[in-house]
């Protein structure tokens, strides 16, 4: 049976371009084919992502409902979701020949806007969904309801809903605890509330997630999905976030724990750490 691996990349960038075409070569001479569309009768076993992880978000898009496992070769800046650094470009296809990966799943999210005009928009998000003001001169003002309950009220710049994955993206600047991938739950980071209680939250992975954009709003919001993919939520909408039904699944081909992605990735300082406790 033949096999295929798409190749996705960086659109502008010099690197990801000449990688592109090395990997190709490298490919085509251990016998797999790599294509750069999705095409009728075409079934890649994986997706080669080089780009940051702008690039690999944007592989999940194209692939979403395929399960299709994506491993992305960081050529951007901090490359949270990258498996693998340029200088390893080659033992990563030489990996992929051999199928000598793993692969981990990680949970997305699933978004339903429902506006006052009886309008029902859906999303979904790997890291995270926010929803954003429209008018930047003031504040929005959001009541937030988890399992149906309502919980807080307060005007603020937005609130980040993430995955344990986007815990480490637009959440932890928003001040959001780091959460380890393999945690099922999911984060509320309130972003620069008027509010006592704003308090960043970690619901569990069965919650639903309300917020609902308020009458007393002069304009209203909106909801975007990885930053990525708009959805309108005027004055009166009501915002439901919940696990998403379909995970994303990322090749791996090195055993680091994630606390080893956290040091390397945010340059933690280490120094005195020797490696557990001796006996005297």
């Amino acid at each position: 049976m033949s096999r295929s691996v798409l190749i996705v990349q960086h659109a502008w960038r010099e690197q990801a371009v000449t990688a592109a075409a090395d990997v190709e070569q490298s490919l085509r001479a251990l016998g797999i084919e790599p294509v750069h569309e999705l095409t009728p009768g075409v079934d890649p076993e994986l997706v080669l992502v080089l780009g940051g992880d702008g690039t690999l978000l944007h592989a999940a898009e194209l692939v979403r409902g395929r399960d299709v496992p994506l491993l992305g070769v960081n050529l951007g800046h901090v490359g949270f979701l990258a498996e693998a650094e340029p200088d390893s470009l080659g033992e990563v296809v030489q990996r992929i020949a051999d199928r000598d990966y793993t692969v981990e799943e990680r949970m997305t999210i699933d978004v339903e806007v429902q506006t006052p005009q009886g309008e029902v928009h859906h999303g979904w998000a790997i890291n995270e969904a926010t929803i954003e003001k429209v008018d930047r001169s003031g504040v929005i003002e959001l009541a937030l309801g988890v399992d149906g309950r309502g919980l807080s009220t307060f005007g603020c710049d937005g609130i980040v809903i993430a995955t344990p994955t986007g815990s480490t993206a637009y959440a932890f600047s928003g001040g959001g605890p780091v959460v380890w991938p393999d945690v099922e739950a999911l984060l509320v980071v309130p972003i620069a509330a008027h509010a006592l209680f704003s308090r960043p939250l970690v619901a569990g992975p069965r919650s639903v997630l309300s917020v609902e954009v308020l009458e007393r709003n002069l304009s209203g919001g909106d909801v975007w999905c990885d930053g990525r993919r708009q959805l309108p939520a005027p004055v009166g909408s009501h915002i439901d976030v919940r696990r998403g039904r379909e995970p994303v699944r990322l090749a791996r081909i090195e055993p680091t724990p994630f606390s080893g992605r956290l040091v390397a990735k945010f340059n933690l300082p280490v120094t005195g750490w020797r490696g557990g406790r001796k006996d005297p």
